[in-house]
């Protein structure tokens, strides 16, 4: 059998380390482009790329090359262009109009709020330059993020107005990462005429409070298939992710008035084919349900888990809609009952002063070989500007699945003690 020719655009560690398993080797051919925008020295490519020049040249070198499809799980830059060159190939994929709307945090919002106005949060949008509070068009405190971005850079709350200027000021350097970072998204909104209010500003939102979840499908050909619902667990009195667990904990009845607000919202916005995750709040005390986003690709850190429980793996079901294939999902089939994604983090402008060798890391991956684990390592001006965008730095994330809750942490605690990050 031949291997299908598969186009992966701008990859990621999960990318590259679930494409490398055995289960594809024979029945797919991967051709690899772009670059990972949180990987160096790969990021340096963000000052110099240019997202027009990039599709043409893309679609020039691939459209007599027999490439049967076209992926990517990159929600700032992958999504969008993996759709648009689809379209130009003439092979399935997301419709452009829909993610370029979907990744807009304001025109979403719109969206949202003609769809489920009963969901949507208030909100507002304003320039990044700004010198009066009520410029911002919605009143303290608040909770603010970009217009465009991703990994909730520069997303938190504010709780007045001195705060929000200290959070945008940037030096020379920041600023020229927020232009690149502004500039592919801006330019292929344009082409297509979509956004009068363009990048170049935040959307102040109101804050939402309850259970954080995902909630993740795809859709094949107008048809909906929900995947289930994942927890988003935060480091207590911050808004950064601690760990994903998955099955949710929440009531059944709760969770699947989140799959039908879910499949309202991706019905309203268009899309027809491909992936999609949306990230909702549940509040246990009024028992409403609120859209945080939604975001129109696979959420590629959680396919481990989904592979741990239900013993189907999301990136399977990726592939067949890239090539025109109807998905087969299967439930409760995998080797566990619970899995979670622990995302380990550290707090303030503490110093990595020692991380595991790559040898190391080879010896826990090989003791623990259903584990999933990636590693972050920062060091300089970089980890001082995740610091300030994110709250936080994120040094390692790490996948793993038991039988029941206890078990699970058990494990969690003797992998995370054999891992030796030290931080000045």
């Amino acid at each position: 059998m031949t291997p299908k020719k598969i186009l992966v655009l701008f990859t990621n560690e999960w990318d590259t380390a679930e494409f490398a398993g055995a289960r594809y080797a024979g029945r797919y051919q991967f051709i690899f482009e772009g670059f990972d925008l949180f990987k160096f020295p790969e990021n340096g490519w963000l000052m110099l790329f240019d997202a027009r020049r990039f599709i043409e040249r893309i679609v020039a070198r691939f459209r007599d090359a027999g490439i049967v499809g076209v992926i990517s799980t990159d929600e700032h830059f992958g999504a969008m262009i993996a759709a648009i060159i689809a379209e130009r190939l003439g092979l399935p994929g997301s419709n452009p109009q829909s993610v370029l709307i979907a990744q807009h945090k304001y025109y979403a919002r719109v969206r949202q709020k003609e769809i489920a106005p009963q969901a949507t949060p208030g909100f507002a949008y304003f320039p990044y330059h700004i010198e009066r509070p009520e410029e911002t068009g919605l009143s303290f405190p608040f909770y603010v993020k970009p217009v465009k971005a991703t990994y909730s850079i520069l997303a938190r709350r504010v709780d007045n107005f001195g705060e929000l200027k200290a959070h945008l000021t940037f030096g020379w350097l920041e600023k020229l990462i927020l232009e690149k970072l502004i500039k592919p998204f801006n330019d292929l909104g344009s082409d297509r005429g979509l956004f009068p209010i363009d990048a170049h500003h935040l959307v102040a939102e109101e804050i939402l409070c309850g259970d954080q979840v995902t909630v993740e499908g795809f859709v094949n050909q107008g048809q909906i298939t929900m995947l289930g619902v994942v927890d988003s667990i935060m480091y207590p009195g911050t808004s950064a992710f601690q760990r994903f667990e998955y099955p949710s904990h929440l009531p059944r009845e709760v969770q699947q008035r989140m799959e039908a607000l879910t499949e309202q919202v991706v019905t309203g916005f268009g899309f027809a084919h491909g992936f999609f995750n949306v990230e909702l709040f549940y509040n246990r005390a009024t028992d409403q349900i609120h859209i945080i986003e939604v975001n129109p690709r696979l959420a590629y850190q959680f396919a481990d888990l989904r592979e741990k429980v239900d013993g189907f793996n999301p990136y399977e079901a990726l592939l067949d809609l890239a090539v025109g294939v109807a998905p087969k999902v299967v439930f409760g089939e995998g080797r566990y009952r619970h899995a979670a994604s622990f995302v380990l983090r550290k707090f303030g402008r503490a110093r990595l002063r020692k991380a595991p060798t790559a040898a190391q890391l080879r010896e826990v991956r090989s003791r623990h070989r259903d584990a999933r684990l990636m590693v972050y390592i920062k060091k300089g001006a970089s980890l001082d500007r995740e610091v300030k965008w994110l709250g936080s730095y994120r040094y390692a994330v790490l996948n793993l699945g038991a039988m029941d809750h206890p078990s699970l942490f058990d494990r969690f605690h003797d992998v995370s003690r054999e891992l030796p990050f030290d931080f000045a």
